[in-house]
């Protein structure tokens, strides 16, 4: 049973453990020495980690890897990826070396502006409200140049500022939607100081409005915002080839292949329990390289499937088709990037990723995330057409049920062999290490 504890945020690290140590383990020796030897022996990089968030006890780590061979606009990658997951880099690397002889992928940014909201009611006339707004526009921008000035300078800015009537859904609720061009930066803070500062001067100004009776002049903000939801934050990725060129290593033609291949596509685009799983393995891939270079994974991922529900059903974020001999597999996905600014800045692994790939801009970084979300969905759909999910899981699984049983390095090379030729799952795993152990005793 947990206490509550008034004044925690104030506490140094270690009396934070001590307390938690004290309220939540009975082994209080062993849950230290767990946390302590995860802190980072550089005493300067864990002050870094520590300042990251509030409340740091630890660090918490996954693995870093790399998944080579990807050919981008004719241009070779090694995509880092940051993920706990087994067989999500080898499927990468796979899906990487496969269309590496056959011209590899495709990508292009079709779109990349971002939107921010001002919600709040206002329960007058409307056509004095939009007076209202047509007068105002111009100094909601203007109030804001000292926010957007180096924005500015750059190339991005405020793109617009659009009123929007919510009163169908909300009595009195109104919007001021407004876009954004962030350039490099994912650009949160930029968006959100933006409309912070509009809603003041919007509320402000309404006062002085001649028009607006005494009780219009009551607008109330409920918030300023921005939107993870980014349909015209866009990239496409592709690749593509001639139907013979699909000659996979199994007993099916590649004439098969493509057609199975197409209809396990056109599944998951009418079947949501199967669009939410044929989805998540391409998030696989795109949230490892998202980790990897220091962005914000749950935005990117609410973004998304919001995306693929937009036309008020869950649909497959990929697409394939058969086109006069040639087949071809494409993405089309929402992915609000940055490579300045955050943790970008900040984390060592971060910068070492980023300069792996050549540190790219936003643009490129989106290119590159596209297309890592083909590579994994395409891997995934050859293994479930062709051998099935789980013979390449759960060989790449294996390792983690030997850790997890305690297995000696002679004990997993043997092991290792074993299973080459044998069907990985944990109770074979579990016989085969005690009939190893057993021949051992004997």
């Amino acid at each position: 049973m947990g206490k509550s504890i008034l004044g925690f945020s104030k506490l140094s690290k270690l009396k934070k453990i001590d307390w938690i140590l004290e309220t939540h383990f009975s082994n209080k020796e062993n849950a230290k020495r767990i946390l302590i030897q995860y802190w980072n022996s550089n005493e300067k990089l864990q002050q870094l980690h520590d300042e990251f968030i509030e409340n740091t006890i630890t660090n918490y780590y996954l693995p870093f890897g790399v998944a080579p061979n990807y050919l981008i606009n004719s241009k070779l990658y090694t995509i880092p990826m940051a993920i706990e997951e087994s067989s999500i880099i080898a499927a990468a690397s796979n899906a990487a070396k496969f269309w590496l002889d056959r011209g590899g992928f495709k990508a292009k940014v079709i779109s990349t502006t971002k939107v921010g909201q001002v919600h709040f009611m206002y329960h007058g006339d409307f056509d004095v409200l939009k007076t209202y707004f047509n007068f105002i526009k111009l100094q909601l921008i203007n109030d804001a140049k000292p926010i957007t000035k180096n924005m500015e300078q750059r190339g991005g800015g405020i793109i617009d500022i659009e009123l929007k009537d919510k009163t169908k859904d909300i009595k009195g609720y109104y919007q001021l939607h407004a876009i954004f061009e962030t350039l490099d930066a994912m650009g949160a803070n930029f968006i959100n100081s933006c409309l912070e500062q509009f809603a003041k001067t919007f509320k402000r100004e309404a006062q002085h409005f001649d028009a607006f009776s005494s009780e219009e002049k009551d607008i109330q903000i409920i918030m300023s915002i921005l939107s993870n939801y980014v349909p015209d934050c866009l990239v496409r990725a592709e690749v593509s080839c001639k139907v013979e060129e699909l000659n996979e290593d199994t007993n099916i033609s590649p004439e098969e292949f493509a057609a199975k291949f197409i209809q396990a596509v056109s599944i998951a685009e009418v079947e949501p329990y199967r669009a939410v799983t044929h989805n998540k393995g391409i998030m696989n891939g795109v949230d490892a390289v998202v980790l990897a270079t220091g962005n914000d994974f749950r935005a990117v991922e609410a973004g998304v499937h919001a995306y693929a529900s937009r036309n008020g059903k869950y649909r497959s974020l990929t697409h394939a088709r058969v086109e006069d001999g040639v087949f071809t597999f494409w993405i089309e996905i929402p992915l609000a990037l940055g490579t300045v600014g955050g943790l970008t800045n900040l984390h060592p692994l971060v910068k070492l990723a980023l300069e792996m790939l050549g540190n790219p801009n936003a643009k490129k970084l989106m290119q590159i995330v596209a297309v890592a979300g083909l590579a994994q969905n395409f891997a995934a759909l050859r293994s479930l057409i062709t051998t099935g999910i789980q013979q390449g899981h759960m060989k790449m699984h294996l390792m983690n049920i030997l850790n997890q049983l305690e297995a000696k390095n002679t004990e997993k090379n043997t092991l290792v062999e074993h299973f080459k030729t044998n069907v990985v799952t944990h109770n074979a795993v579990v016989e085969a290490l005690d009939d190893l152990r057993l021949t051992i005793d004997d």
